[in-house]
């Protein structure tokens, strides 16, 4: 039997070398959301709307995206997702699209959807390792020429290797991306679909118009803008000193162009004002003529704890662009058809020095085929619902409420369990508003409970960004939204009941005025006329007590 043979220390270092981010996440793709062929399908699209969608934005468009999904063989589909944006440089393009951990929104204090620079690089690199094939992107700006690049990543060194680069004189948009690539993929319909994932996307991004076209369509859907106005544009901030941490603190000593301690304090931070940086100063034992590149550790530290105990304001919430309680509320009736919908929107709050807030919306449809309604004069009235494909946003009366969790208008649609959202959720006690729950589970009935955070960074749980950590910041604000929406439901709910529990009543009445009628006219000897208008005046006194 051989021995084992054992490395020396010259062996071993011998075996060292440097690890691509590319090399990494190629083993470790699960990480990115790229698990099983699925979720890989889903991923892809969600990353390059996403990227189409800021674009936009950022650029005051209002988005036309096109989404289109071709089955090519059994396991073998191809994405392609198109957008009207202000386009992408053609020096920028193999960056974008072939280099990971490259992008302009991971420094940038300011809400958007991307962060990490990651997804859409990604993306082109599942579909590589599972086809052999690259991107194909196609990017044209307003003052430049539409150009076509195939592109191969090379993973050992993290960039992009351009295969063809082609002219089109004659593209059908004036400015625009395309992204396409072929990837192993499989598509199903249902929850946490493809089909899923843009309906919620058309929920919270009312200003857009979406084409989706899916295999087994034979026409594209089309989901309407319902608004014509692009959201406002969130306004970059500077750190806030309760979000920097001591290491964070010593490389912004060491790297910053202020000559003088308290101008660092006032130029690199917001929040700071000559007052403050005093008052930090002074508790740090430290004066406001100390050059910052040369603050030792220990002073730093002081300089740190100082900070922790100096009052400081929370930063300010112009970097956010929440939804707007109009477009919640516009987006779940085009989407889900209910007969209500409830929206509260908290002030913005603060986590580790990043400013966010929450937004919650509650679709409710009593069960049933039709719906009671008080019209301008005070009646109640029985109408029929609207007849629309809802595609199960509005569960049965006896299923669990569906919850929709997004983070600056993305959907997350996987480890819902694990969110702080999901867990606001269950904590609440939904029996106070007029649904049913058991103990530690969801609440029962027919409807869709919309949970929305903006924020100048999302703390997610995992690369994949598909659940937000439960901070106790986070949950505390969920909870209180929920509640304020949770409580014009219960009041509606109630109130529902009261006009089902009348109309019942007089439903009853009017069903046996006419034969009062008749013994009226049989005990008083009335002609048939007076006999009517003895009825018809019972009605009016009827509808008079009621209004009372």
């Amino acid at each position: 039997m051989a021995k084992n043979r054992h490395l020396n220390a010259e062996q071993m270092a011998a075996a060292q070398r440097e690890i691509s981010i590319s090399e990494f996440f190629a083993k470790n793709r699960h990480l990115l959301g790229f698990d099983n062929p699925r979720k890989a399908l889903l991923t892809t699209i969600k990353e390059a709307v996403d990227n189409s969608l800021d674009a936009c934005e950022e650029a005051g468009i209002l988005p036309e995206i096109v989404i289109e999904v071709h089955q090519l063989e059994e396991d073998r589909f191809r994405v392609v997702v198109e957008d009207d944006g202000p386009g992408i440089v053609e020096k920028q393009v193999p960056n974008i699209f072939g280099k990971l951990l490259y992008g302009s929104k991971f420094h940038s204090r300011r809400q958007s959807r991307g962060q990490q620079g990651i997804g859409i690089s990604a993306a082109g690199l599942y579909g590589q390792l599972t086809t052999g094939r690259g991107p194909t992107i196609v990017s044209k700006t307003k003052r430049g020429k539409a150009h076509r690049f195939q592109i191969q990543l090379d993973l050992s060194k993290n960039r992009a290797l351009i295969t063809e680069d082609e002219v089109l004189p004659d593209w059908h948009r004036s400015h625009g991306t395309r992204f396409e690539v072929d990837l192993e993929a499989s598509y199903q319909r249902g929850l946490r679909s493809v089909d899923d994932y843009v309906k919620q996307t058309a929920v919270v991004n009312p200003h857009a118009r979406i084409s989706y076209l899916a295999p087994g369509m034979e026409e594209p859907r089309i989901y309407e803008r319902k608004v014509e106005t692009v959201p406002p544009r969130g306004e970059e901030i500077k750190p806030h000193p309760y979000g920097v941490e001591l290491g964070e603190l010593i490389k912004m000593l060491r790297d910053t162009d202020c000559r003088w301690l308290s101008s660092f304090l006032k130029e690199e931070f917001c929040r700071v004002g000559p007052k403050v940086a005093k008052e930090i100063l002074k508790e740090a034992g430290l004066g406001e003529r100390a050059y910052p590149s040369r603050i030792a550790r220990q002073e730093a530290d002081r300089l740190y704890r100082a900070i922790q105990k100096t009052r400081i304001s929370a930063p300010p919430t112009s970097c956010l662009s929440p939804i707007g309680e109009e477009q919640i509320r516009e987006g779940l009736l085009k989407e889900a058809d209910p007969d209500v919908v409830f929206v509260a929107t908290r002030p913005p709050a603060v986590y580790r020095g990043n400013p966010f807030q929450i937004e919650v919306g509650i679709a409710w449809s009593k069960p049933g085929d039709t719906r009671l309604e008080v019209d301008s004069r005070g009646r109640i009235r029985k109408t029929k619902k609207r007849s629309v494909d809802t595609e199960d946003l509005l569960g049965a009366a006896d299923e669990p409420v569906r919850v929709l969790r997004f983070a600056n208008r993305v959907p997350l649609l996987f480890q819902q369990s694990s969110c702080a959202f999901t867990k606001a959720i269950i904590q609440t006690t939904w029996k106070n508003y007029g649904l049913q729950q058991s103990r530690g589970s969801l609440p029962v009935g027919s409807a869709v409970i919309l949970v929305h955070m903006a924020s100048v960074w999302v703390p997610f749980t995992s690369e994949a960004k598909e659940a937000i950590a439960p901070y106790p910041e986070i949950l505390k604000e969920v909870k209180l939204a929920i509640q304020e929406a949770g409580r014009k439901l219960g009041a509606h709910v109630r109130k529902g009941k009261r006009i089902a529990s009348e109309y019942e009543k007089r439903s009853y009445i009017e069903k046996y005025l006419p034969h009062v009628g008749i013994g009226l006219q049989e005990i008083l000897g009335l002609p048939d006329v007076e006999r009517e208008e003895v009825v018809e005046r019972l009605r009016e006194t009827l509808e008079e007590n009621r209004k009372v």
